[in-house]
């Protein structure tokens, strides 16, 4: 097997080598904001990068509009009862829908409220047994009609979970099944035919970003709390400070 060798330059470039010569050249790692500006300026891909950065950037801008804060309200309420009662949250998705499920669930568990992800493969193969009554299951599909998302509902209404739903079509089955719907939809996705979820998955972080913010500021979490869970990093460094 050839081995590859990475070689960085100072003044020129990063060169991937193999056998027979170079075949990859990047430009260097570490660029000022004015160097970087000139790099935008001359990329070839420059209109495609804008076109993707400004409609997700625009996706989660029209939330400010769209989102109902009622609905978010109940969610931080009901959130901030969670570790009290001993119960937690577990989220569900699949596809795109699975990593802004992932990223909620962490997200949550920052600010002190126990949550994980339970995989829509696992689940109907016995991991189920994990929801338990007055738990909460966000489950996240973007059309709503998902069937490895929708085999969730049956468990959680006969265990009594509370099912928080999220999608962007208050017909679908999730929407009609969950005792908490909150709607996040997007005008339009940046891929050419609309339909890759990209600044729709955004748009459900963002929206769960600020519920997590706001549960955070109203359920008595403090900086010492935060240093306890998260000692590691550039953050725990910061918070031992």
């Amino acid at each position: 097997m050839n081995k590859a060798v990475l070689k960085y330059h100072r003044t020129a470039s990063c060169t991937l080598q193999g056998i027979g010569g170079s075949f990859f050249s990047a430009p260097k790692r570490y660029v000022s904001n004015s160097q970087a500006k000139d790099r935008q300026t001359m990329s070839k891909y420059r209109d495609f990068y804008n076109h993707t950065l400004k409609t997700e950037a625009e996706a989660v801008e029209n939330l400010l509009s769209t989102l109902d804060y009622a609905v978010m309200d109940s969610i931080v309420d009901l959130l901030c009862t969670v570790k009290a009662s001993g119960n937690k949250v577990i989220t569900a998705g699949c596809g795109t829908s699975g990593v802004a499920a992932k990223k909620i669930a962490h997200s949550l568990c920052c600010v002190e409220v126990p949550a994980y992800f339970l995989s829509p493969a696992d689940s109907v193969h016995g991991a189920l047994g994990s929801i338990q009554k007055g738990d909460v299951v966000i489950l996240i599909t973007k059309g709503g009609n998902t069937p490895e998302i929708i085999n969730y509902i049956p468990c959680c209404q006969e265990k009594k979970a509370i099912i928080i739903g999220v999608s962007e079509n208050p017909e679908s089955i999730l929407a009609q099944n969950a005792d908490i719907y909150l709607k996040v939809r997007v005008e339009k996705e940046p891929c050419p035919w609309n339909m890759l979820a990209t600044a729709s998955t955004m748009a459900v972080i963002a929206a769960f970003d600020a519920i997590a913010i706001t549960t955070m500021q109203h359920n008595g979490y403090t900086k010492e709390e935060f240093l306890r869970i998260h000692p590691g990093g550039a953050v725990g460094e910061r918070l031992k400070k």
